[in-house]
């Protein structure tokens, strides 16, 4: 099928979030600021698991990529968003668009069964500790990691299937601040009926599987804390699973809030505000959750800053 058969329009008109000036700019700086805590602390996370022998463990291992997905997406969505606050210029191609849907996709896909990963790992750690390095050995982290990606990419495959099938011969004009399923999808002058089922259920799968992955290893979790019989025991095995329970609560929250819900139940409002949380705001707060609950990683931290002092001092 040619491209004059899938879309008559060449671009989109992203309107962003609001159209007074004023909250423009606000919205701008807020944003900057947001994006550029989340470049460092994510890079800073990182550096410092990969610099710090002692965080050479499986968490740690899925963290570090859990920082790489967080800052890869972060920075699909917020540079075009930035660009559209301070600028009159709100047009962004249609290859451009379907490129930013799809890269989004992938990453947040990989992202939700990457925390299911993650949430089996605390698992093992908790339920099972004396055979935690063998069942998490090198091999079984990369195949849960691999798993999480060919996911995300089969997900991100089939959007662009059904995307594909869009006839765009009407308004171009999306009432968003980047290029998101739902009010693209509104756009069409196609009958979606059938694309958005399909959308939906791989959407609904995604988060109905990777959520069952996440219940049961944290109900397992729980019951076996509820058998520890000290109090600092219990302190101690909630402790490990308590920035990963956060993290996942409010990444799945906002996401099921927004995604999983037919195009017409859309609302500007709410989900823009829900939209701005999963994409800007959870980028920044995942390895501030980690680092600030976590002393392994405040440790961490000191010695790496210690080494970097070490040679200059020598000097």
């Amino acid at each position: 099928m040619g491209r004059r058969n899938i879309t008559q329009v060449s671009d989109f008109i992203l309107m962003g979030l609001t159209d007074s000036e004023e909250i423009r700019l606000v919205l701008f700086t807020l944003f900057l600021l947001i994006y550029l805590i989340t470049v460092l602390g994510n890079v800073g996370m990182i550096l410092t698991i990969s610099l710090d022998s002692q965080l050479h463990t499986p968490m740690y291992f899925f963290l570090s990529h859990l920082s790489f997905l967080d800052l890869s997406y972060s920075s699909v969505i917020t540079p075009k968003t930035l660009d559209n606050l301070l600028t009159s210029n709100k047009y962004v191609s249609y290859l451009n668009c379907f490129i930013q849907m799809n890269c989004f996709v992938f990453l947040a896909v990989t992202e939700c069964f990457l925390l299911s990963s993650m949430a089996y790992d605390r698992y093992v750690a908790v339920c099972n500790p004396l055979r935690y390095l063998v069942v998490m050995s090198t091999r079984h982290c990369c195949s849960l990691l691999f798993g999480s990606y060919l996911i995300g990419f089969m997900d991100s495959f089939v959007n662009v299937l059904c995307m594909s099938r869009l006839h765009f011969c009407g308004s171009n004009v999306s009432y968003h601040f980047f290029c998101e399923a739902p009010p693209i999808l509104a756009l069409s002058c196609t009958d979606i009926h059938d694309i958005e089922i399909i959308i939906s259920i791989f959407a609904g799968s995604t988060l109905l599987v990777s959520l069952i992955m996440v219940s049961a290893s944290y109900v397992a979790i729980l019951s076996t804390i509820l058998k520890i019989t000290s109090t600092s025991g219990k302190q101690k095995a909630f402790s490990t699973c308590a920035s990963h329970l956060l993290a996942v609560t409010i990444f799945y929250g906002t996401t099921i809030f927004t995604y999983v819900k037919p195009s017409k139940s859309y609302s500007l409002g709410k989900d823009h505000v829900a939209s701005v949380f999963y994409t800007i705001v959870i980028p920044m707060l995942n390895p501030l959750i980690y680092s600030l609950r976590n002393k392994e990683v405040k440790n961490a931290l000191k010695r790496v800053m210690q080494k970097r002092k070490g040679p200059k001092q020598l000097k």
